[in-house]
């Protein structure tokens, strides 16, 4: 049996109890399941909220293709990888990666390993939208996420 991949790219929240119970009930091989939510913050009151863009169809192409490297990379039965676009506000869950697999440790390396990428490369634009109701700045990938995605060439 090929392992299970689905990816959403949606305006709409996502629930997370949902998707991970899913991942969880796949069969009775599943042993463990590592899940991140990724959630808009206020940066101390700063961000009243963060404006997410995507290109339609590049994105899904290219979370496609990280998500069948880690199907490559790790035994997994299964990944699930939702990423929303549109205006978040602080608590707003923003994307949401699963993993299912025999072992946890495949779980947890695939789980981190695709969070590192979408939180870099992935094809998603963040303008903030600050308290005062000016708009922010685009927000830009930070040296540590690139040296954490670095760790996986290795």
């Amino acid at each position: 049996m090929s392992a299970r991949r689905t990816i959403r790219i949606q305006s709409e929240p996502f629930d997370s109890a949902k998707e991970t119970a899913t991942l969880s009930a796949l069969g009775s091989d599943i042993g463990a399941v590592a899940t991140f939510i990724g959630y808009c913050r206020s940066e101390n009151g700063r961000l009243k909220a963060l404006e997410l863009e995507h290109y339609p169809g590049m994105a899904e192409d290219e979370i496609g293709r990280v998500a069948d490297e880690a199907l490559a990379r790790w035994p997994l039965d299964a990944l699930t990888i939702i990423h929303r676009f549109g205006v978040m506000v602080p608590g707003d869950g923003i994307v949401f990666v699963g993993t299912a697999s025999s072992h946890r440790a495949a779980s947890f390396a695939a789980c981190d390993f695709l969070m590192d990428y979408l939180k870099t490369r992935a094809p998603f634009w963040k303008k903030e939208i600050l308290a005062d109701g000016r708009v922010g700045d685009w927000v830009e990938a930070k040296a540590d996420d690139d040296a954490a995605l670095e760790r996986w060439k290795r």
